[in-house]
């Protein structure tokens, strides 16, 4: 399986991979950008009887709205300018397989009720022709927008949005993901040594403590372009906080990395640390940076956070 990580939200993920591969029915993947959702598809795909057939991925937020049409179901010669041959779309080249349908979001409502017809009714018809074209594909789709809230901003339809969502999946951002952040750095320092031909040991274990800290907005793929630079960057035999802190800066254009949260590492040099301390200062810190996102509102704090409204006012009161 493609997909790493041992956190109880990622066992959860598998396991429902593994219920719902078998099925032809449509799957519509949810989750942030960075958190695997093609990874989620190809899995769906390699653990189904359709694995010896095609799977095509097509991000529909990289195609112009003037070419979408022709790109999922093709053209026919002289259809428009600088269709010089008949050119089958990417329904027919999945026809047997699997079809994914990449950022499905961003498809335009002009656009939105042919996809509907060609899912309800299993035709296509190319641009330029006047014939059908039956075609056999699971449909699998993925986005990091709200759906349910562009159906009620009439920018999704309502059935397609419906017909797409047979079974639903969520990949979990990799914040939530504890534990997963040192085994998918530990791959990837792997994967980037053999890429560069270096060879390095590890992580410092500071090196460590701040990639675990990392609230990592981008995600899986964040993680994967830091370690990739910590690498690319690090003179020593291990990657350490002096490097690993540039990347994640530059990866992080707020700058807010833990160093720079106002809560120092514990130094033990210095003798015990008490520990209910130590994680009370962190969830102040953090409690008062969701308000301040909040512009102070303690609900909407609660919300950012996950959290109830009372933990954020008695901690905002304790600072």
């Amino acid at each position: 399986m493609r997909i790493l990580g041992k956190s109880r939200q990622v066992e959860q993920l598998k396991k429902m991979i593994e219920r719902v591969a078998p099925t032809k029915s449509s799957v519509l993947i949810i989750g942030e950008s960075g958190t695997g959702k093609e990874l989620v598809a190809r899995e769906l795909h390699d653990q189904s009887e359709l694995k010896t057939r095609p799977f095509v991925p097509v991000n529909c937020g990289a195609i112009p709205e003037t070419l979408i049409e022709s790109e999922l179901f093709g053209h026919k010669k002289g259809s428009f300018t600088g269709a010089v041959a008949d050119k089958p779309g990417l329904f027919e080249t999945a026809h047997g397989g699997t079809l994914f349908l990449d950022e499905v979001g961003e498809i335009p409502l002009s656009m939105q009720v042919k996809l509907l017809r060609a899912l309800q009714e299993r035709v296509i018809r190319r641009v330029g022709s006047n014939d059908d074209v039956k075609i056999d594909v699971r449909i699998i789709a993925a986005t990091n927008r709200n759906l349910e809230n562009a159906v009620k901003q009439g920018t999704f339809r309502e059935d397609l949005y419906y017909r797409l969502n047979v079974i639903l999946i969520e990949t979990p951002p990799l914040r939530d993901r504890k534990g997963d952040v040192t085994l998918l750095a530990e791959t990837f320092i792997k994967k980037f040594c053999k890429k560069f031909s270096k060879e390095l040991e590890g992580f410092d274990p500071e090196a460590l403590v701040a990639l675990e800290g990392h609230t990592w907005p981008g995600n899986v793929r964040e993680l994967e372009n830091v370690i990739e630079r910590a690498v690319a960057l690090e003179g020593a035999s291990k990657i350490s906080m002096s490097s690993l802190e540039g990347v994640l800066v530059a990866s992080n254009p707020a700058g807010k990395v833990d160093r720079a949260s106002g809560v120092d590492f514990p130094d033990f040099s210095r003798g015990p640390v008490s520990l209910e301390g130590f994680l009370g200062r962190v969830e102040r810190e953090i409690i008062q940076r969701a308000l301040s996102q909040a512009k102070g509102s303690e609900e909407q704090a609660a919300r950012l956070l996950q959290t109830t409204k009372a933990r954020v006012t008695a901690s905002a009161g304790k600072r």
